[in-house]
């Protein structure tokens, strides 16, 4: 049904008209932003990076995952990309606190969570770039009024403004490996309101996921196909008050590289804000989403010539339903307090297949079950001169009800396992508190401590799952997530172009969620069914703890047409572990380099443009035990325009230019997984003036 859609997007026509914002409205406009509440001036005590229009439609990929990695310690829980990743491992995390499909990072767009109700991974086909308008990103957890789930910090998405965007922009690309990207908005704008639609189509043979010394027979190309289309209304329904409306849905189906590796996913999201901007600030959000996953799982002889069919995840359906209400009452010149209550019940199961004989299954399991939190938020800030104070907290009660596995035969009926959970509750408290003193008008030091938690995904509490050989059982037990940390830093500004950032972090994620091996094939396991020869059986548990230290530098620089921007991470991350995972005590969390960078220099003037980023990543390891290291990598990418006529311009866009290996993963018998080799692109692009 997406796919209509983009094209229909390509031959649209939308009335021009100028956007109306707070910085052109003459006295008496109703200005209309399509944004919720004013940032605070506490959000400077903080470390935050903002990622503008510019860049985000500036990208050699032009997918989420890859503008987020201009944000060193921005990270997926492995290299690849959603072309050629499984959507399980998209979970993001910042840090070097490590992770699994689960996101430690809270990722928001207009104010409503985003991660998939059921496994917490992202859906990053779902976001056309061309409908983003800014993306903040805060360093840190306890970002309370947003919401719980903050433990490593909080990316904040905005959909573009009337003033971002043209009344009618549409691009086509054409690119390696027979790929193709389709995209289109446009905007009508009106006195009082405006209202936008986006869309945008991918597809491409795919590369061989496998590297070529580990290949075999089995092994071929991955290909995808990926759709994604939003609608947005505003209005304003009082002089200062206005109405959002938001409808969006996706596709995405990818495949892995071998027979029986297909993976679907699709998804739609509709949520409506008021917002009131008078003397009392006030917004009002409800949502809801829904989400359907699968995926097939294959078994692959250590010869690679066959691949036999293990598991068929046919279908994980996903519902996530909330509300928000925040008030920014009038406290005096300098004050800000935002007040508020949040609440999120999200449902779902898992459908599958398994134990596969002759090829076909003998086996099928049901399991699934529901969770809620629901909690109260207050923040304030104090903006004394050269001091900035922020402090806030919030309280959330949580519930893992209804909890429940299910196996029989397929043959007899015969039930194998009738297990269900018993009911869990609990409460959290959580907040942050961080100064900003600006001794000096070019420099800003800042202080910040904070404290945030994080409520196990129903994937992680009954979901087991593959990789190659490899099989993970999900644990009903698990406790939630809870993490405290501080750091402190200082930015300089000596000119309004240039600015240079240092932060110094401590983290520790106690009950950190980790996939911990428990022993290997070939034999048959609880939770997961038969592993073979050279597969690992891991099950989710609860460590004692992670701990981080390191740190962060940002600078910037603008002269004239040429621009420039760096980010750098260092982190010395470890595990603290006793009982049946002591022998990962001391060791590094799997898929986390000690350093993370990304560097852009740019060129603009006009619609002509060029930049090149380069991004490094350090060895890191794919296993618990440290036992299987992935190689450093260092890849280069350019994205340059040119204007061929009035409103028409040509793009030529290079991923990974040097053909960098870009280790994903490793399996059982040390098959070695890659991320995207080099990928070109030619396009052209209209948008209109």
């Amino acid at each position: 049904m997406l796919r209509p859609l983009a094209i229909a997007l390509l031959a649209s026509t939308a009335t021009p008209a100028a956007a109306q914002t707070a910085d052109n409205a003459q006295p008496g406009d109703v200005v209309v932003t399509g944004r919720g509440l004013d940032d605070r001036a506490g959000d400077r005590a903080f470390d935050t990076v903002t990622i503008d229009r510019d860049r985000i439609t500036d990208n050699a990929s032009a997918r989420l995952e890859s503008i987020l990695a201009d944000v060193a310690g921005l990270q997926q829980f492995r290299r690849s990309d959603s072309r050629s990743a499984n959507p399980t491992s998209q979970g993001i995390s910042l840090r070097g606190i490590g992770g699994n499909a689960s996101s430690r990072a809270l990722l928001i767009l207009d104010g409503v969570p985003q991660a998939d109700p059921f496994g917490g991974w992202v859906p990053f086909p779902a976001y056309s770039a061309e409908r983003l308008g800014r993306i903040r990103v805060t360093r840190g957890g306890g970002s309370g009024y947003f919401g719980p789930g903050a433990l490593a910090g909080t990316v904040e998405m905005e959909s573009a403004t009337p003033d971002q965007l043209s009344p009618l922009a549409m691009g086509v690309a054409y690119g390696s490996r027979n790929s193709l990207e389709a995209d289109g908005s446009a905007a009508l704008v009106r006195s009082g309101g405006f209202a936008t639609i986006a869309g945008s189509y991918a597809r491409g043979d795919g590369f061989t996921p496998t590297v070529s010394e580990s290949r075999g027979p089995v092994d071929r190309p991955a290909p995808y196909e990926q759709t994604s289309g939003a609608v947005r209304g505003v209005i304003s329904i009082a002089p200062s008050t206005e109405l959002q409306a938001n409808v969006s849905a996706f596709t995405d189906s990818r495949d892995r590289g071998t027979a029986y590796t297909a993976n679907s996913s699709q998804g739609a999201d509709a949520s409506l804000r008021l917002v009131g901007r008078g003397n009392w600030g006030w917004s009002v959000l409800g949502y809801l989403q829904t989400r359907a996953f699968s995926s097939q799982f294959a078994s692959i002889n250590p010869a690679r010539t066959t691949a036999t069919q293990t598991l068929n995840q046919y279908n994980t359906p996903a519902t996530g339903v909330g509300a928000r209400i925040e008030v920014a009452p009038p406290i005096g010149d300098g004050l800000s307090l935002r007040l508020g209550s949040d609440i999120r019940a999200v449902s779902g199961r898992t459908q599958e297949l398994y134990t596969y004989v002759a090829g076909a299954p003998t086996r099928q399991r049901y399991a699934g079950g529901e969770t809620r939190t629901a909690g109260l938020f207050a923040d304030g800030s104090a903006d004394l001169g050269r001091v900035t104070i922020d402090l806030g907290g919030r309280i959330d009660w949580w519930r893992i009800a209804d909890g429940y596995l299910k196996e029989h035969d397929l043959a007899t009926g015969a039930p194998l396992t009738n297990a269900t959970f018993a009911n869990r509750d609990g409460t959290e408290a959580t907040g942050r508190a961080g100064i900003a003193w600006r001794p000096v008008d070019a420099l800003v030091l800042r202080g910040a401590a904070y404290r945030g938690w994080r409520l196990p995904t129903l994937n992680e509490l009954y979901r087991p799952f593959r990789v190659g050989a490899d099989a993970t059982a999900a644990n009903a037990a698990l406790n939630p997530e809870r993490l405290t940390g501080y750091e402190g830093g200082a930015t300089f500004t000596p000119t309004a172009t240039t600015s240079l950032g240092v932060t110094w972090f401590h983290n520790r994620l106690d009950d950190a969620i980790a996939n911990v091996t428990m022993g290997r094939g070939p034999r048959t396991f609880p939770g997961v069914g038969f592993v073979a020869a050279g597969g690992v059986y891991r099950v989710r548990q609860n460590l004692d703890a992670i701990t981080s230290t390191g740190i962060e530098v940002e600078a910037s620089w603008r002269s004239g047409p040429f621009n420039a921007r760096a980010s750098w991470q260092h982190v010395s991350a470890r595990v603290v572990a006793s009982g049946a995972a002591a022998a990962l005590d001391g060791l590094r969390p799997a898929q986390t380099p000690r350093d993370q960078v990304s560097g852009t220099l740019g060129w603009r003037s006009g619609e002509a443009s060029l930049s090149t980023t380069l991004r490094y990543v350090a060895r890191q390891f794919d296993d618990d035990q440290n036992s299987n290291v992935l190689r450093p990598a260092t890849t280069l990418d350019a994205v340059a325009t040119l204007p061929l006529a009035r409103a028409w311009t040509v793009e030529a866009r290079a991923e990974n230019m040097f053909d960098a290996r870009v280790e994903a993963g490793i399996s059982g018998n040390n098959i070695v997984e890659r991320a995207t080799p080099r990928t070109l692109w030619l396009g052209l692009r209209y948008r209109m003036r």
